[in-house]
């Protein structure tokens, strides 16, 4: 029987070589053949939704400002090039507004977005700000762009704003988990490879498709698929796609 071949998603865009959660990082992963890539958006302090993983901007930007602190016209000063882990290759690569994505992403038709809704943005800002300026923008594309999030009740609140597909994110694997995951009912059930390293049984099936993060090597990825995984998750998406193997789930 022919090898199950898992789909890739690219984690905060290519971020093994680029800024991760930046125009070009997104760009070069979906020039790369990615068929799906995933980013993480928080709020501005004028309400903006903004591609940016962390609350503060010590680790991409070297200031100690936090997100929420900043509006969106002066986020897009911001250089987030990441230059301890990058140096200043990309220095100017700035805070990309969630607008400016989605302009991106009617660049490419075929590709798959996993919009993270973040818990620090839902904390400060609270769920119904956070969700509905999310998903006014996500609208003209929710046929592609699903919301994901750590916290359920983010998710639920999307798929009652019209997500047709939502993914939820969890931490463990355990009895709870498991229990609100079926409740949830996600399209798309997201872990760590960590939560199931101990043993080499199937993936507890459910209404949902697996989402495993973050794997880097071929073999990791093609284990997972044999065990009930549809994507994995990779910051390495140029090079997971030069395997022969995965590289036939390449998109143009």
């Amino acid at each position: 029987m022919e090898n199950k071949i898992p789909g890739l998603v690219a984690h905060r865009g290519y971020m093994l070589n680029y800024p991760e959660n930046t125009l070009i990082a997104l760009e070069a992963a979906l020039r790369a053949g990615a068929c799906a890539v995933e980013f993480d958006i928080h709020l501005s302090k004028d309400g903006v939704p903004v591609m940016i993983h962390d609350i503060d901007l010590a680790r991409t930007a070297g200031l100690d400002r936090f997100v929420y602190d900043l509006t969106a016209g002066e986020l897009q000063q911001v250089s987030v090039h990441e230059p301890e882990r990058l140096g200043d290759r990309f220095q100017g690569e700035t805070v990309a507004t969630l607008s400016q994505v989605l302009d991106l992403l009617r660049r490419w038709p075929r590709a798959i977005a996993f919009v993270e809704i973040k818990r620090k943005s839902l904390q400060h800002f609270g769920h119904e700000q956070v969700v509905n300026s999310i998903m006014n923008l996500l609208s003209p594309l929710l046929e592609r762009c699903v919301p994901i999030s750590f916290d359920a009740l983010a998710v639920r609140m999307a798929r009652d704003r019209g997500a047709p597909a939502i993914g939820w994110v969890t931490e463990t694997w355990d009895d709870e988990a498991h229990a609100l995951a079926r409740d949830l009912a996600p399209q798309y059930l997201f872990a760590e490879d960590s939560c199931f390293a101990e043993n080499q049984e199937p993936l507890p099936a459910g209404p949902w498709q697996w989402v495993i993060y973050d794997v880097t090597a071929p073999e990791q990825a093609m284990a997972f698929a044999a065990r009930g995984v549809s994507w994995v998750e990779t910051k390495a998406i140029g090079e997971m796609l030069q395997d022969p193997q995965l590289s036939k789930r390449r998109c143009g």
